[in-house]
Parts: structure tokens; sequence; C-alpha cells
């Protein structure tokens, strides 16, 4: 939607009509004035000059018949007229020091004209006075612009948040989205509804009201919502789930209600809500009762959608990474009608993702996208974008023109495995201990045949691991074979066994693996059907509270007997592993001691060297990325 032209399009109706008058900033200065003018006044008001005289003096012109009129104030203050040396008249003031009963006597005996008044009040007590009134005044306005959230009404407490779509022209379509062909060729039959409602009309079909996007976090769902935007030539509301909820019991529910007029005024159009979740949630799975403002919220919605007084012409789009915590009631067909899985990118779809983002940085001309696609995989295009961001980051810190491979490498190392910590001073006997044990991992990619390529390992800290061996699958697998899961669980007791058999012990280091290697073992028995002593049965479903959208305990719906199986056929896996891989490491023991003395030396090594180092062929047909030794 092109923003520029909102002023001419007779679908959006003008909004009323504010002075805002800069943020309320015309108030301010005007109260400021006033205030200015208020201290002027009084401060620098005309006073006709008094000479102050004594009280004796002063009687002593009366009793010479030299004053002429006089004004008492509040029995302490006169002020008067006497006639000066050349005849004309002068003011004059004194302060009674007593009380004299004789003075109005004196003056009525010499036909003093005589008057009385009241003290004025002093100008700084009365702006004393005032100061609490001007700090009530501020602190009311300050808590109607707190109420009010941006907006011109005060306690505007249930209007939407939800705003406008601008472009700022620059706008955002589905060729600025890489990938996703089914969720776009789903949105942009949504888009084509709303511009041309009569080619479906025909044929009787009705527009979907609520269009779902699911997917994990980075792969482009809120960026399918901007192309939707700028694709649709409607009004286009965007709004998160957490802003419907406040403090305030009822401002939730207000909130989707002001949300949906604004739509139904402005049909044909789109509300986006991200992050759906937040107020999506299973009814009666949190810990505030059936009347929490969540669900308050949710209710309101659910009417709203499809309830007795509905509209066409207003399209929901929702976006969410937790579809399995939302309330069925807001799922059904009628509310929203399709869910679009936005998934992670496979290869090509991760090469057209990085050609977007390395096409704003200048490249080496040895930088191949499809290598680096390749190599990258079970990332989302968020990472992807956050890869090329790094690479550019690490080349001009060397103060480099162009981004070379090895800027990518190193970028996708720091993203994947963390930041290399090579300032860190470790002992020459424990890195040779780190370097037996990731030479354990290492060499059984090489005598395993289900296993992944390897693509390097280093002794050099990473996050808070000491050592790393890191291989990368040839293709995207979306799914896993028993084979696989025996060999991973054989490559993660590697660093063990190699310990064991090189020293006689083990060391800490082997936590992460052994938990590893135990997770893999016991899902293979128990969810995936993989032992033959247990069979195709589950056991041990998860309990996992939708409020909390965590798991926190493991339903154990079994007998003592069958956990006794259970356990027994983990320990088989856990064993069988164990035994192969002492069989593969006692015989290469040689390979093992060469390549973590080699590993101590120059602490980083890639395939292509592993297989120079330890005769193997090179892969055929495969290149690998060249890797920095640090």
């Amino acid at each position: 939607m092109d923003n520029k032209n909102n002023s001419e399009d007779p679908k959006t109706p003008p909004g009323p009509v504010r002075f805002n008058f800069g943020n309320n900033r015309f108030a301010l200065v005007f109260l400021v004035v006033l205030m200015t003018m208020f201290i002027l006044f009084f401060f620098f008001s005309d006073k006709t000059v008094e000479n102050e005289i004594p009280y004796s003096v002063f009687l002593t012109y009366v009793e010479d018949g030299l004053v002429e009129e006089v004004k008492i104030i509040d029995q302490y203050e006169i002020q008067g007229k006497m006639k000066g040396r050349g005849g004309e008249p002068a003011l004059f003031k004194t302060n009674i020091p007593y009380f004299d009963n004789t003075l109005v006597p004196s003056l009525r005996s010499k036909n003093i004209l005589v008057s009385g008044s009241l003290k004025a009040v002093s100008p700084l007590r009365i702006v004393i006075e005032f100061i609490p009134w001007f700090i009530g005044f501020f602190f009311i306005w300050f808590m109607f612009r707190q109420f009010q959230g941006g907006g011109s009404k005060a306690f505007s407490f249930g209007r939407s948040r939800a705003k406008l779509y601008s472009d700022g022209g620059k706008k955002t379509t589905f060729k600025d989205v890489a990938g996703q062909k089914e969720a776009k060729y789903e949105l942009q039959e949504v888009v084509e509804f709303l511009k041309s409602p009569e080619k479906f009309t025909k044929m009787g079909a009705k527009i979907p009201k609520g269009v779902l996007l699911v997917g994990m976090p980075g792969t482009g769902k809120t960026l399918l919502a901007k192309a939707c935007a700028g694709e649709a030539n409607v009004a286009f509301f965007h709004m998160s789930g957490s802003d419907f909820v406040e403090m305030f019991v009822g401002v939730g529910a207000s909130r989707v209600r002001d949300l949906f007029e604004q739509g139904r005024r402005n049909a044909p159009c789109i509300l986006f809500i991200d992050e759906l979740d937040a107020v999506g949630r299973t009814r009666g799975a949190g810990y505030g009762g059936g009347h929490d403002e969540r669900e308050q919220t949710l209710n309101q919605m659910l009417v709203e959608m499809d309830g007795f007084e509905t509209k066409d012409g207003v399209i929901i789009l929702a976006a969410t990474n937790r579809p399995d915590v939302l309330d069925p009631a807001l799922l059904r067909p009628g509310r929203f009608d399709r869910q679009v899985v936005v998934d992670m990118p496979d290869i090509q779809e991760r090469e057209d993702i990085l050609k977007i983002h390395c096409g704003r940085i200048p490249l080496a001309p040895e930088i191949d996208i499809t290598r680096l696609a390749r190599a990258t995989p079970g990332t989302s295009g968020a990472d992807l974008a956050n890869l090329v961001n790094e690479a550019a980051l690490f080349a001009a810190r060397k103060d480099k023109t162009i981004v070379e491979m090895d800027d990518f490498e190193e970028a996708r190392d720091k993203i994947l495995l963390g930041v290399a910590r090579k300032s860190r001073v470790i002992l020459p006997k424990e890195k040779k201990m780190t370097a037996i044990h990731e030479s354990g991992h290492a060499l059984l990619h090489y005598y395993l045949k289900n296993a992944d390529p390897l693509h390097k390992v280093t002794v050099v800290p990473h996050g808070r691991a000491l050592g790393l061996s890191m291989s990368l699958p040839e293709n995207d697998a979306y799914s896993r074979s028993r084979g696989w899961l025996e060999d991973r669980i054989r490559i993660c007791f590697g660093g063990y066994i190699a310990e064991r058999l090189v020293y006689g012990e083990t060391t800490t280091g082997t936590k992460n693996d052994i938990e590893q290697a135990t997770e893999l073992a016991r899902k293979m028995v128990c969810e995936w059907g993989m032992s033959s002593a247990i069979g195709p049965i589950a056991y041990g479903q998860e309990d996992e509270p939708i409020f909390l959208g965590k798991e926190i305990a493991r339903h154990r719906d079994y007998s003592e007997e069958t956990a006794r199986t259970i356990d027994g056929a983990i320990h088989d896996f856990i064993e069988q592993a164990l035994a192969e891989v002492e069989k593969i490491l006692v015989e290469h023991r040689d390979q093992l001691e060469l390549l973590a003395d080699t590993l101590v030396e120059k602490e980083t090594l890639d395939d292509e060297e592993i297989r120079k180092l330890l005769g193997f062929p090179p892969r055929p047909g495969k290149e690998s990325l060249k890797a920095e030794a640090g």
C-alpha cells in the first residue's frame, strides 16, 4: 500500500480533526507565559515612591498642622499626605510602634482626613500560595498524557494501539521474500481477493476471515506480513499481541473492540497481530481463573472474528511460533481459516536469501554463495542475515575493502559455535587432554558410514567449550535413520573413550557428550520405537502446561517392570556404542595421537587438512570451506 496517496484514497476516510499543538507544547508555553506576566505584574507594577519617617516626627508634623490626609492600615502602618516645603503635597509613611489610643482624637482635632484599610497581600505570598495549584495542574496534565498513550483524548485506555502501515517510500513486496513459495501463494490469494473480490464471489467463494502464520523464530513471518501490506492496495493495521493486555481490567477487550471497529470503518482492510500467543493461549490454563484479563481479551477477539455482528472485508493476519498453546476456538474454520507454515529454508532458499543480503555488501570474486548455503544447514533467514552482517563487520575490522571467504567462515563459527576466546591461557597438559578428546570425536567421522562429514576440529575455546568438533550434513535432512542415530551416539562417546584409552581416566569435559548420547538413546527407546526389547510403543508423554509453554515433567504411564525394561534398552544402546568406539580407537590409536599432536601445534584443522595428515582420500565431488587456523 502506497502511503503517499492516503489523502486521496476514497477508501480511507479522513480522521477527526485534532489540534495537537505539537504534542501539547502549546499549552505548556501558554502556561509559562501566563506565569511570567503574573510575576511581572506584581513585582514590577508602577508604585508611587513614599518617604518613610519616624513615628515621633509624624506626631510633630500633626501638631504643626502639616499633615493633610492619613490612611491607617491594620492599625500598624500609616500612609499619608502632607504639605512640602514649597507648598506642594508630599507622600509619606510611618509605622506605629505601640498602641496609641490618643492618635485618632489628635488627628480629628486637627481636622485631618482619616481613612483605613487592610494590608495588601504580598506578591511573594500570592506566588507561594499558587505553587501547589500549579503543581497539581502539571501532575494532572502529565497523567493525562500518560493515559492517552500519545493520543489526544484523556483516559483513552481502551483505544487500540494499532498503527496504519507506512512503507516510508520503500515498499516491501513478495519479491523481497526469498523462498517460502507455498506461504507466498496462500497470502497472494488473500491479497488478490481484496483487490478483485468479484472474481471469487462469482464462484460463490468466501474470503477467509483469518490467516495464521506459523513458524520458528526468524523464518520471516513478519516480513511476509510486510510484503502483504506492500502488495495490497488496502488499509493495513499492525499491532502486537502484548499491546492488548494492560494492568487495568477490561482494557484488552476494549482495545480489541476498537481495533475491529477501525477495520470495519476502513474495510476492505487487513489487521495484522504479531505474537498472537500473547493473548490467544488456551483458556483455563492460567493461574488467574476464568476471569483473567487475558481470557477476557481472547473472548472478545473470538466474538469479533466470528460472532453475531461480523462484516466481510476485514481479514485478520496473525503470526506465532507457538501454535500448540493457542485456544482451539481461535483455530477453528470461520476464525483462522488457514494456517500457513513458514518453514526453515532449504538449501535453495538459503542460497536465495544469501543473494539478497550479499547484494548489499562488496564481495570478493571467489565467494561462492552455493557453498555458503550448503555450509549453513538448519539456519533461519534471520540467522543468514546476521551471518552476512557479521562477515562484513569482520572485514571492516581488518580494514578490508571487500568481504572474503575467511570472513564468512569466521562469522559462521562465531554464530554457530560462539566467540573464539583465543586470549584464554590454557596449561599445556590441559590443552593436550582437550586435543585427545576432540581427536576422539573427529576420527570417528572417517570410520562410521552413517556419520555426517567432518567440517573442522579445534582446541580454541568457544563459548563455554574448551574445544569443538563440527560436522556438516551433505544435504538437508528432515528425518533420521536408526543407523545415523547410532553413529551419532558413538561420536558423542568418542572423546570419553579417547580420554580413558590414553590417560586411564576421564574428565568433566565429557558431561555434555554423555547427556546428548543418553537423550538420543532414551528417545530411540521411548519415542521412536527403535528398540527390539520395547517395540513401537511410546512411553513417557510430555506434561507441558500450556500457560507456561515448557515441559516441567514427564507423565509416567507405565509399570515398574516396563521402567526396568526401558532402562535396560537404553543401557544396551549405550554399551554397544561404547564397545564399537573403543574397538575403532584402539585399532587406530596411532592416528588418534598424531591428530592430537597436530591439533596442539596448529589448534584448528579442517577436513581437507585432516585427510592429508592421516592419508584419507579427498571427499569426491565435495568442496569444503577453507577454515582459518587460529
